[in-house]
């Protein structure tokens, strides 16, 4: 393979996959002109959604961060509270903790799912209880296409009387104990960007069980009007709310979900056949009792012969997009003197994942051809 045969296309990391449904629904918007945000596609698409997680009710949103803001609005989080928040996710699940002005605690991952660690959790709730002053909500975030282990967190969080938001941005079409990912938050949300497995270029969603949740967020993220013939407001609110046009590529995408999440399985599966014997590589494990979406395709690499940053240097030489798993938030700058909470005194396992952490191309739409092209790479290298 020749240098400039490698580089005639670029393998993206995860690159958005449209059907053959989603211009329908589009084509009816523009036809019905309701190209302005809200409109058929709107309330349909936050009604298939909400059906296929298994919620009551849901709110399409502009983007899944608007979506968790919303969610902390309606809990009422202000200045000062303290919201727990896995610590190895995009910025993104804690960015709306700093709007409020409140202040988040981070918790580590374990070894299991690279998901929030239950014991860790207990040990900030402990040390929330010794102070004094329980968090007013935990958001707890799905990784890289799984679920966490919600029938050890869920008592945890029901023992201190503090509230759920599930933070499915990433795992859309997982499940864990049997039930949809996004269905075990007393708020879930969900993101629609151009990476997710479905995507409307841009977008989120909020859904819970508690209708009158739902239709407070909705209230804020239209500029909290009031009803009147004017236009009147009691408090603020936020431009938060989806367009019908983006919601019509959303109802297309939602169509073929169970598809997407197949293939990007498949992609998964093929990456170990061909890499998991090589030394000091490691796949993420999929959790017990849940079936991983693998939205995208993370491992481990632990050898003195190779780093991840040098797997990530030889595929960008070749066009290829790949990149390091998150930086964890408690090593942020922005989060430098913010409290964290490992499974142990001493431990840090969201430290050691993003260290040796690795993302490869995982796209729905990877063809066999490129996938091939990016193991050969990887395997060419001096392991």
């Amino acid at each position: 393979m020749s240098a400039n045969t490698s580089r005639r296309e670029r393998i993206y990391l995860s690159s958005p996959h449209m059907g053959s449904h989603e211009q329908k629904f589009v084509s009816e918007a523009f036809e019905t002109n309701w190209i302005a945000p809200l409109g058929p596609n709107v309330d349909a698409f936050e009604a298939e959604t909400a059906k296929y997680v298994g919620m009551n009710a849901a709110a399409a949103t502009s983007s899944g961060t608007a979506a968790l803001h919303l969610a902390l609005r309606v809990l009422g989080v202000g200045r000062g509270d303290l919201i727990f928040v896995s610590s190895l996710t995009f910025i993104g699940s804690a960015n709306p903790i700093l709007y409020e002005g409140a202040e988040p605690v981070f918790i580590d991952s374990n070894e299991e799912s690279w998901n929030m660690c239950p014991v860790a959790l207990e040990r900030a709730f402990t040390w929330a209880r010794d102070k004094g002053k329980l968090p007013k909500a935990v958001i707890v975030v799905n990784l890289y296409g799984q679920s966490a282990e919600y029938d050890k967190i869920i008592p945890i969080c029901r023992n201190y009387g503090v509230p759920i938001v599930e933070d499915a941005a990433e795992s859309l079409g997982a499940t864990y104990m049997g039930r949809p990912s996004g269905s075990f938050g007393d708020l879930s949300i969900l993101s629609f960007n151009g990476n997710k497995i479905i995507t409307t270029s841009g977008g989120g969603m909020l859904l819970s069980n508690n209708s009158k949740w739902i239709e407070k967020a909705r209230f804020l993220s239209t500029q909290a009007r009031d009803p009147a013939p004017h236009y009147q407001h009691s408090e603020m609110g936020f431009n938060y709310r989806m367009s019908n046009v983006l919601a019509g590529i959303g109802r297309g995408q939602l169509m073929v979900l169970d598809e997407r999440v197949a293939a990007r399985r498949k992609v998964f599966a093929r990456y170990v056949e061909a890499l998991c014997k090589l030394p000091g590589f490691k796949f993420m494990p999929e959790v017990t009792n849940g079936e991983s979406t693998r939205w995208l395709t993370t491992l481990t690499v632990n050898s003195s012969l190779i780093s991840p940053s040098s797997i990530i240097a030889a595929l960008a030489t070749e066009n290829i997009e790949s990149r390091p798993v998150w930086k964890p938030l408690h090593m942020q700058p922005l989060f430098q003197d913010t409290q964290f909470f490992g499974q142990q005194y001493s431990s840090d396992v969201s430290k050691r994942l993003f260290e040796q952490g690795l993302c490869l191309p995982s796209g729905s739409n990877l063809s066999n051809q490129d996938q091939l092209r990016v193991i050969e790479i990887i395997r060419a290298l001096k392991l």
